[in-house]
């Protein structure tokens, strides 16, 4: 079944900003990308802000729909993926912070890179852009507060200041492997289940 208009067009911006940066993105361009008649991007996303607000709304919602751990449930009519299927009942929660939190690493450096490189243009724009600045800082505050939640239950002294250090080290993660020198090699799970579980030793055994 071909998908809402919505979606194909803020799909078909997504592809774009990925591949030629924010200069590529035009309604003009959407429309092509989305093989819909000309216009149809200006009827739904009148000004370039709201343009790059849907396709933000849209980075966040892919990146979080396959994960119960971020959107409360699994998708329906689906089973979850392994990757976020049910723990175990011996599983700590530290252990379940650092499975997911490498899933959702190795996701957006592999199958999600396109959406990463979306994002990673769109926070720079942000910068520049208060309105942009407001939705981005929005929708990202819910990767914070279930961080938050996750770290309370590993036994966190102030799991809203280890949220935004564990988010801050996720964020580092993924522009090293995208745009910054680490570039030409992408972690492995394994290798991301090291790394944070040796971070959440830091955060969380310091005396």
């Amino acid at each position: 079944m071909t998908p809402p208009r919505p979606t194909l067009i803020a799909d078909a911006a997504i592809a774009l900003i990925a591949e030629r940066g924010l200069r590529g993105l035009t309604h003009r361009a959407v429309d092509q990308e989305a093989g819909l008649p000309a216009g149809s991007t200006s009827n739904l996303a009148r000004t370039r802000a709201a343009l790059l607000d849907l396709a933000l709304t849209r980075i966040v919602e892919r990146e979080t729909r396959d994960h119960p751990a971020l959107t409360g449930e699994p998708p329906a009519g689906t089973a979850a993926p392994a990757a976020t299927a049910a723990p175990a009942a011996d599983t700590s929660p530290r252990d379940l912070l650092v499975r997911v939190g490498a899933d959702l690493l190795h996701q957006a450096l592999t199958t999600g890179r396109t959406l990463t490189l979306a994002r990673l243009e769109l926070a720079l724009e942000a910068t520049r852009r208060p309105e942009l600045r407001a939705g981005y800082d929005r929708l990202g505050a819910r990767f914070t507060t279930v961080a938050a939640t996750l770290l309370a239950q590993c036994g966190s002294a102030d799991p809203a200041a280890d949220a935004r250090r564990l988010i801050r080290w996720c964020d580092g993660v993924l522009f090293n492997s995208t745009a910054g020198s680490g570039h030409g090699h992408t972690p492995t799970p394994d290798e991301l289940r090291g790394e944070m579980t040796r971070y959440l030793a830091a955060l969380l055994d310091r005396g």
